[in-house]
């Protein structure tokens, strides 16, 4: 075990499974099991572990984006809640643990991370939505996780749309799967920024669900 050892204390920046050490199982958990407890290795969930800068506190977490992608893969996976409006720009507030949509049954949350299941709305992972993209389906379909305005909100989102930060079309395919409220609002936002071709391949709404939706921008 002494070159597991080592090529452990060696790695930076990574994560450690069982599965990648060489050994007998039991030998490799407990190898796992003492380094974290000497503070070389943070225990992020049972079986998975984290290699990244050693503090006076201790081993510095992983950063969020890695751990989501670690545990439930980039695709379709993005920020929730006051996470995704932070990314947006729509709230100043960060959440104590960073809030992860996940196109499928959530994981096991970790103290730093809460992990949130969107496993209906699978046309995020069939879009190949990236993290603000996901944000941004997340925001539309709850506002008040914003600190802005509703016009406000809204000319924020526009902006992101007509500036490239997120991807139109993309966003119109992974609409199939979302709530009617988030077609909703997609499709008016679409066509807001002038792209009502767009806007039309997003399944409609129904009208009383859609007057709800919208509301508040009016």
């Amino acid at each position: 075990m002494k070159a597991n050892r080592s090529t452990i204390l060696r790695s930076r920046d990574r994560f450690w499974r069982p599965g990648d050490i060489a050994g007998a199982p039991s030998t490799v958990q407990h190898l796992l099991a003492d380094l974290a407890k000497g503070g070389e290795l943070r225990r992020v969930r049972k079986g998975l572990y984290w290699r990244g800068t050693k503090t006076p506190l201790g081993m510095s977490p992983p950063p969020t984006d890695a751990l989501a992608a670690e545990v439930s893969g980039d695709k379709g996976v993005g920020p929730a809640g006051l996470s995704a409006a932070n990314l947006l720009r729509l709230s100043t507030q960060v959440p104590r643990r960073a809030q992860i949509a996940v196109p499928a049954r959530a994981g096991r949350s970790t103290p730093t991370v809460e992990f949130v299941s969107r496993a209906a709305r699978t046309g995020r992972r069939a879009a190949g939505l990236d993290r603000t993209e996901v944000a941004m389906l997340e925001v539309l379909n709850d506002l008040s996780t914003s600190e802005l305005s509703p016009q406000e909100s809204w000319r924020a989102l526009r902006g992101a749309v007509t500036s490239g930060r997120v991807r139109p079309d993309r966003l119109a395919k992974a609409a199939k799967t979302e709530p009617a409220v988030t077609r909703a609002r997609l499709s008016e936002l679409l066509t807001d920024a002038g792209m009502a071709g767009l806007a039309a391949k997003v399944p409609p709404a129904d009208p009383r669900v859609r007057e709800r939706a919208l509301a508040s921008f009016k």
